[in-house]
């Protein structure tokens, strides 16, 4: 959210909490409608009063305006989330996350210790891929040699199939499967 937006929404948090606090005092009696009612015409009908209401009003409607009809995303962020654009004489060529996060998975699947994996992929305004793996091992997986050979392997693939420069590979075990024994008769 930006500043500006964040600010209109205090103020109005404020204004409406102060409305809320003047109709329940006037529901239960704590408090003159007579006296409400003079306040609010001596502002109204002020001049210095009047003229400072009014602008105010007037910047609130145009605050109002533009944060129910006009989206605060920007291009850049809507890019961001949807992947990597990238351009060239030719055109251009959108490569989502979700394609970047089936190529690491492909890459984790064809390992014989990974039973099972799932995937997070982050970019950065440089287009540098972070990539988060979670994974299910089977238990004679050695999980240090693992890890550093998935991360060079994605690394690889992810650099041979999109051009895009791998700034982390980051690897979580969640879970040591055990393999199941067949019994022999």
């Amino acid at each position: 959210m930006k500043i500006l937006e964040k600010i209109t929404l205090i103020i109005y948090s404020n204004i409406i909490l102060i409305l809320s606090i003047i109709l329940c005092l006037l529901v239960f009696g704590w408090l003159d409608i007579g006296v409400v009612g003079n306040i609010v015409t001596k502002v109204v009908t002020g001049e210095t009063s009047g003229t400072i209401l009014l602008g105010v009003s007037v910047i609130f409607i145009l605050l109002s305006i533009k944060c129910i009809f006009f989206d605060s995303t920007s291009k850049e962020q809507i890019k961001e989330r949807q992947g990597v654009l990238l351009e060239n004489e030719s055109g251009k060529l959108m490569i989502s996350k979700e394609t970047i996060e089936n190529l690491v998975n492909s890459v984790a699947l064809n390992f014989q210790s990974a039973e099972n994996v799932t995937t997070r992929v982050e970019l950065d305004k440089e287009n540098n891929v972070k990539v988060y793996v979670n994974l299910i091992i089977n238990e004679e997986a050695v999980i240090k040699d693992l890890s550093a050979n998935l991360q060079a392997k994605i690394k690889e693939r992810i650099k041979t199939a999109t051009d895009l420069e791998v700034k982390e590979v980051n690897i979580t075990v969640k879970k040591v499967a055990p393999t199941q024994q067949q019994d022999i008769e």
